[in-house]
């Protein structure tokens, strides 16, 4: 699963994200420390992205930016909070990624529709390969 640097890009997208409302909760956070931990990156190093982001680096394989985006999602929906501006930046960051924008939107309508707002992972790779074919 990429890079060290890409797992770096990786949880500063999503720092920036989460920032989206100004703000990075502690619910947030503790989620932040546990997808850096899960990527082999250490506390230590977790917080100095806090501090200065990581150069971007783009993920090479689609199946690499469904998963950076479903991440996203859960960061999104974890304060059970969703506002219009980290919904419009979801949204064009999966266009950034290169993300179908009718499978972006469809994922951000059938969240409303799980526990939590948690598209269980097979949805929504169901949703992106068909979008692909």
């Amino acid at each position: 699963m990429g890079t060290y640097k890409e797992k770096l890009s990786m949880l500063s997208e999503m720092i920036a994200f989460a920032r989206v409302d100004h703000s990075l909760k502690r619910s947030e956070y503790g989620f932040l420390l546990q997808v850096a931990r899960s990527l082999g990156v250490s506390k230590d190093i977790f917080d100095g992205l806090l501090k200065e982001k990581s150069p971007k680096v783009r993920l090479k394989t689609q199946a690499e930016r469904i998963v950076q985006f479903h991440r996203l999602i859960l960061l999104m929906n974890i304060d059970q909070e969703q506002h219009k501006k980290e919904i419009n930046t979801l949204y064009n960051i999966g266009l950034k990624m290169g993300l179908p924008p009718t499978a972006i939107s469809q994922v951000l309508e059938v969240m409303h529709r799980y526990p939590n707002k948690i598209v269980p992972p097979d949805v929504l790779i169901n949703i992106f390969k068909a979008h692909y074919n």
